[in-house]
Formats: C-alpha cells, structure tokens, sequence
C-alpha cells in the first residue's frame, strides 16, 4: 500500500453453529439434502407459527464468550431486522441488536513476528436466510430454504486491522478457534465460516476514519486478502483522481479481482429493528455459564504454554502443534505411545506426518499412521533398530500399507547393522576403493569425510549405524 495512506479494516464473520437442529425450528440443519426439504412449517413463515430458541446454540455462544475471555450478557434480548428479500420467508430476519449474548472479548493475532491484540465489539446469535438459486433458471430464479433458520453466531471486531495480512491472521485465529472449541465445523465451501470486510482509507495521521464499504460473504482466505487489497487501491485511486468514495456494500469477483457494486450500505435505523414479540429476553444465569465453562477444552493458547513447559519444546513447535486440537492430541498420544523424548516426537509430526497430511488434505484426526503407529516406528530408532534414514522409508510404508514398524522392518529386512565387525569391514572396502578420498581427507578437505560416510551407507545399503560409521572412519583415517 501507498506510504502516505492508512487502511482501516473490521471483520463481520458468521459461524454456523454446530447444532443438530436450526436455531428456532427442529428441522436438521444437514448440509447438502434437496432444496426445501429441510424447511419446516416455522422456516417458511407459515401463519401461526412460534420460534422456540435452540438451547444448543446458546451454549455455542458461551462457549465462545468465555473463549474471547468476553462478558456474556446475563439477559439478551432477540430483535426483528427488517429487510426484504426472496430467500427472506418472514420479511424479517430474527437477530440481536441492543443487548448481543456475548459482549466485548478480544483474539490475540501473529503478523510479522509481533502479536497484536483485535478487539471484538460483539457476537450475537441470529438466523440465516436461504439461498436464491440463479443457475439452470432460464431467466427465473429458485429458492431453497433449507437454510433459512440454521444457527449463526455473528462475530464482530472493532476497527483495529491495519492491512489485509492482519485481517487473514485474525480470520485464520478466529476459525481456528471455534473449531477448537467444536461451536462450528468451521467448513468455508458450504458457507459454515465467512466473513464480510469493512474497509475504508484515510491520509496518514489523520484521526477520523474515511468512508467504508463492506465487502460481503467472502468464503476463503485467499479472496479474503484478495478483496481487500483491490478495495484498498479503487478506495485511493478514487480518492487520488478527486472522487469519493460512497458507503455500499460490494461483492468480490474471484475471476476478474475486483470488488463491485451490489446495493447502498445500509444504517441500522434502515432495518427498523424492534424487540421480536414472539422470543422472550434471553436469560442466561452464573449457574449455566459454570456449567459450560466446566465443559470447556484447554485453550489453544494455555496448550501451547503448557507444550512449552511440560515438554521442553520450542515456542514455533509449540505454536504448530496447537494449530488444532486434532494435531495437538495426535501429538499427545504419539508421546505416550513413544515414551521418550518429546522434541523427537514434534520433530516427526511437523516434518513427515504434516507434510503427508497436507498432500492428502487430511486432518490429523483421519492419519493412516496412528500415534501408536509412530511412537512404535520412534521406539526402533531410539534403540538403534533402525536409523532416522530407514525411518522414512517405514514411514512411508506404513503410510500406505498400515501394520507395525516391527512388521515392515522384519519383512523389509531393514534392521541396521549395530556389529562393529561388519561396519569395519565395509570402512575398509570403502577405504580401499576411495583412496583419493582419503588423501583430500588428510589434506584437509573435510567434505571428503563426508563423501567417505555416503559410500559406507551406500555399500551397507543404508542399514549400517552411522554413528558407528563416523566413529570407524575417523579411527581409521588417523591410523
């Protein structure tokens, strides 16, 4: 971005919530069934009906307060926000306004090699609306209300983001955290977690904040920064050339990467909000947030500390193997199943098991390789079964096959020569067959050591113990 410009960024983000049933109807809130199926009589507005509140997802909600470390409000009141729109059934979408469920809170980001703090204004829970369906409707569209009524948590932060990096980092913290916390299954495709970008620009140093837009309904990280960094230079090239910039909300083309006008932004007073007569105010007592809280995983965060104390580990691996709760328990169970040192552990899972991982796009949850699987593969390399070198390659086989280290080693015939005859009796054949070798290595030139080392692993076809290698060979060549 120009030097002499500032960005200003807040972040809408809906979270589906993890609920069986939608937030003021029974109906499932399974995601992909026919359009319209899942529809009942109080999704579609029918005359008569009565929302009843979902208390599953008022424990999402706390769930997430206590998180954010956030005051969740003792009462709450729902509120009707007017607009109208097809795939809106009642004319109204069921929301909070005044009194949200969760109030104030903040998430803790990592930009650059520092960590800033981002200020949550508010979550309040609310009902989606449906979907209008424009493909394969020669010049009509459809609409499906299957999802008119699932749950969401709206989380809104304060405008404390300073460029799209910030705003990616905040998004990724934030999905990773309601997934931790098991509110919301966190899926970007269908529409589980999205965000909105508020963004606006103002000459450096100025204090007031310059007219925003809001970018809507952006499904992934990528189109996220995308968005937001095409909307910072129309904002500044508009601006530059003695236009200005007027509040609307935009919409973000991924195909030609750029943002483009959908409808005037909105104020609240435009949606008329009033108290829904038909929902009492919610009222949560100190009794139900001590039970929720009870019931609350360790926090990313107090792990990673934890990582760091218990185990000895660096603060990046730390770090990583927090990155979610399914890689953090397969990295607690690893050392159990190990019984030894717990960096060799990290050390695996970050290095061989993440990168199969991402190249399969599993979750730590689905490995081929359980936690037992290898802390029995570590145990072998522990007590020289094996080398580090023969551990990827039973690794990789068990990746592929399943079964034990021992199994693969045994039928492999991978079990590392540890008897010092033989080790010396391949030094000395690779002694002999190398001799410029060993006269670059007396003449001072250390790579050749190395080259001498390759060649006894090579002829011992990588089964010899390279520390007994090193040891020989250097007995040897200062003989």
């Amino acid at each position: 971005m120009r030097a002499d410009w500032e960005v200003v960024i807040g972040l809408e983000t809906h979270a589906q919530l993890a609920t069986k049933s939608k937030i003021f109807s029974g109906s499932s809130t399974r995601f992909g069934a026919l359009p319209n199926v899942q529809a009942s009589a109080i999704d579609l507005a029918l005359p008569g009906v009565l929302p009843v509140l979902n208390a599953g997802a008022v424990e999402c909600a706390i769930k997430f307060g206590l998180a954010v470390g956030a005051k969740v409000a003792e009462r709450s009141i729902f509120a009707r926000k007017n607009y109208f729109y097809p795939d809106l059934p009642k004319g109204y979408q069921i929301s909070q306004y005044e009194i949200p469920v969760v109030q104030g809170g903040s998430v803790t980001i990592h930009v650059d090699g520092v960590d800033k703090t981002v200020q949550l204004t508010r979550a309040h829970l609310e009902e989606d609306a449906g979907k209008s369906l424009h493909e394969d409707y020669h010049g009509m569209s459809g609409i499906d209300l299957n999802r008119a009524g699932t749950p969401l948590l709206e989380i809104v932060t304060e405008p404390d983001m300073r460029s799209s990096a910030e705003a990616v980092a905040y998004a990724k913290a934030l999905h990773s955290l309601v997934v931790w916390l098991g509110i919301c299954d966190g899926n970007m495709q269908e529409g589980s977690f999205r965000c909105d970008a508020n963004v606006s620009v103002r000459p450096k140093g100025r204090k007031e904040f310059g007219t925003r837009c809001e970018i809507k309904n952006l499904n992934s990280f990528r189109f996220l920064e995308q968005a937001i960094e095409h909307e910072i230079t129309r904002q500044i090239d508009l601006i530059e050339d003695g236009g200005r910039v007027v509040q609307e909300t935009r919409l973000y083309d991924p195909d030609r990467n750029e943002t483009r006008s959908m409808r005037s932004k909105e104020d609240a007073m435009d949606y008329r909000y009033f108290p829904d007569p038909d929902l009492l105010p919610l009222e949560i007592t100190a009794d139900a947030v001590a039970r929720v809280r009870a019931g609350m995983p360790e926090l990313p965060q107090a792990m990673r500390a934890r990582f760091e104390a218990q185990y000895g580990l660096p603060a990046y691996d730390a770090a990583t193997l927090t990155a979610s709760r399914g890689l953090a328990g397969y990295f607690e169970a690893a050392v159990a199943a190990f019984g030894g040192d717990a960096k060799l552990v990290s050390n695996w899972v970050m290095g061989d098991l993440l990168g199969r991982l991402h190249e399969a796009d599993l979750g730590a949850d689905a490995a081929p390789v359980t936690p037992a699987m290898l802390g029995g593969l570590l145990k072998r390399i522990a007590d020289g079964t094996i080398s580090g070198k023969i551990a990827k390659e039973v690794f990789a086989t068990l990746w592929v096959e399943g079964g034990s280290a021992d199994t693969v080693i045994e039928a492999k015939g991978l079990r590392q020569i540890s008897d010092s005859g033989a080790i010396e009796k391949i030094v000395d054949e690779v002694l002999a067959a190398n001799p410029k070798s060993v006269e670059e290595f007396r003449a001072g030139k250390d790579k050749a050591f190395n080259a001498l080392v390759g060649q006894a692993m090579k002829a011992s076809r990588g089964k010899a113990n390279p520390t007994q290698v090193n040891e020989i060979l250097k007995r040897k060549l200062a003989g």
